[in-house]
C-alpha cells in the first residue's frame, strides 16, 4: 500500500469510528448527526434561510430540504416567511430544538473531551494544515470556513 493510500484510508476509517462513536452519544438523543449537526448550525446562527443553512453544513451536499423538512416535522425547526423576501422561509430552532442542540453541544463536548487526551502533544495544527489544503475550494471546505468566519464575527 503506498503511503499516499494508506493516509487516505486511516483518514477515512477514523471519520468512521468517530462517526461511530458519535452516533452512539446521539442515540439517546433520538438524533442522526446529520440532524445534531443542523440544530448545532441554527443554534449558533439562526435564523437561517435554507441556502444559507445549506452553505454552512458539512453533512448535506446541496440542499438539506428533505433533512430540514423531517426536523419541521419533528416539532425541532420552524419556518416562518421572510421578513425581506416573501418568496423565501426563515429557519429557526423551537424550545424543543434549543433544548437538543444543548443536549448535542454536551455530547459533542463529551467526545472532544475523549479525544483529547490522544491529541495532546501531536502535531495537531499540521494535521489540520494538510487537511485544509485538500478541502480548500470545495463545498465542505467552504462551509467550514465560512462557520470558521461566522464564529469570528461574534
Amino acid at each position: 500500500m503506498n503511503p499516499i493510500e494508506e493516509l487516505r484510508y486511516l483518514i477515512l476509517a477514523a471519520q468512521r469510528e468517530g462517526s461511530r462513536t458519535f452516533t452512539e452519544l446521539l442515540k439517546p438523543l433520538g438524533l442522526t448527526t446529520s440532524q445534531s449537526e443542523v440544530l448545532r448550525v441554527l443554534d449558533d446562527h439562526e435564523p437561517l434561510s435554507l441556502i444559507e443553512l445549506g452553505q454552512l453544513l458539512v453533512c448535506e451536499t446541496g440542499s438539506p430540504s428533505r433533512l430540514v423538512s423531517r426536523m419541521v416535522e419533528a416539532g425541532l425547526i420552524e419556518q416562518r416567511p421572510s421578513p425581506v423576501d416573501s418568496r423565501k422561509v426563515q429557519l429557526s430552532l423551537t424550545e424543543e430544538g434549543t433544548s437538543k442542540a444543548r443536549m448535542v453541544r454536551e455530547m459533542e463536548n463529551r467526545f472532544y473531551d475523549a479525544l483529547t487526551p490522544l491529541l495532546e502533544g501531536r502535531p495537531v495544527q499540521e494535521l489540520m494544515q494538510l487537511l485544509w489544503m485538500q478541502v480548500k475550494g470545495k463545498p465542505t471546505g467552504r462551509a467550514l470556513a465560512l462557520r470558521k468566519d461566522k464564529e469570528g464575527e461574534v
